[in-house]
């Protein structure tokens, strides 16, 4: 089972007021969230506040959540939400927390004029498309790892997933403009001609300009290179080899992917942290009440 359907089926499990599957959901998540949480204020109560929060607020808007959404994406768009309306309301300034990085997380999530349950109830005008051209995207970026060309994966990805022009792609890459333009022209035809034989969609309507924006809402909302968590805490032991190693180290520091950072704080912390099991607890309990009330009947 593919990790999509996976999560379908566990809030498919959650809908029906199952439990055991909403404890398996805070189980694999609160972690990461509240390392996130830590990351951005100064008191531990208030990150862990913002965690239950945040897990409340996703039962809330469980009856319209669309499913074809990334679960981990969205409860990260809960908890900012939380975390930004808690700041404002006691005018407090985050911690670590400048204006390019909001800056990024506003290009990789919904607009931040909408809510949690307004993202997840919104319901994409071309889904099909988006759905496919992410797994034609997918194939692109598979091919450039494959040939462990990652000097070129490097460069798409801070254009379309980190939103960078190419002049900051060039100092950050110190690679010259033009090979960065012939970089991101080639890997958008090589797109097109994806869609073109697929018939996915109108190819001749598909111009670079609407290519590069449609590519850059598709890579953001799906996260077509963020690692996976055994990647991850391979990294963390100090045990991945090139070119992965340096290809996780920029996704890290330089794309400062912070849902990936989340992850790795988690895996950092997993044996150091003793409650662990309490706060697991502690979640279950606040929070179980709201599955039983927005269940399916």
């Amino acid at each position: 089972m593919d990790p999509g359907q996976a999560d379908r089926y566990l809030i498919d499990e959650i809908r029906d007021g199952n439990e055991s599957s909403w404890r398996q959901l805070i189980d694999r998540f609160h972690g990461r969230l509240l390392a996130f949480a830590r990351s951005r204020t100064a008191s531990l109560s208030d990150s862990e506040d913002l965690v239950q929060e945040t897990f409340i607020g996703f039962l809330n808007s469980l009856p319209n959540f669309d499913a074809s959404r990334s679960l981990e994406t969205y409860l990260f768009t809960i908890l900012r939400y939380k975390l930004v309306d808690r700041l404002r309301s006691r005018k407090i300034v985050p911690l670590n927390v400048d204006s390019e990085d909001e800056d990024w997380w506003d290009r990789i999530l919904p607009s931040n004029e909408e809510t949690p349950s307004q993202a997840a109830a919104a319901v994409e005008e071309n889904a099909a498309m988006s759905k496919q051209l992410a797994e034609l995207m997918r194939r692109l970026i598979h091919e450039y790892r494959d040939r462990s060309a990652f000097a070129d994966l490097q460069v798409i990805e801070l254009i379309f997933f980190a939103g960078k022009r190419n002049l900051d792609v060039s100092e950050l890459l110190e690679m010259d403009q033009k090979q960065i333009a012939g970089i991101k022209f080639r890997a958008i035809a090589k797109l097109k001609s994806f869609l073109d034989d697929d018939g996915v969609c109108n190819t001749e309507q598909f111009t670079d300009e609407h290519a590069e924006i449609t590519v850059a809402r598709v890579w953001r909302q799906h996260r077509l290179t963020c690692l996976k968590r055994s990647t991850l805490g391979s990294y963390s032991l100090g045990v991945l080899e090139d070119p992965w190693h340096s290809y996780t180290q920029f996704h890290l520091d330089i794309v400062n992917c912070p849902m990936c950072l989340a992850n790795l704080g988690d895996i950092e912390a997993e044996e150091l942290e003793q409650d662990q099991p309490q706060l697991t607890q502690q979640l279950f309990t606040s929070s179980v009440g709201f599955l039983s009330k927005h269940s399916a009947k």
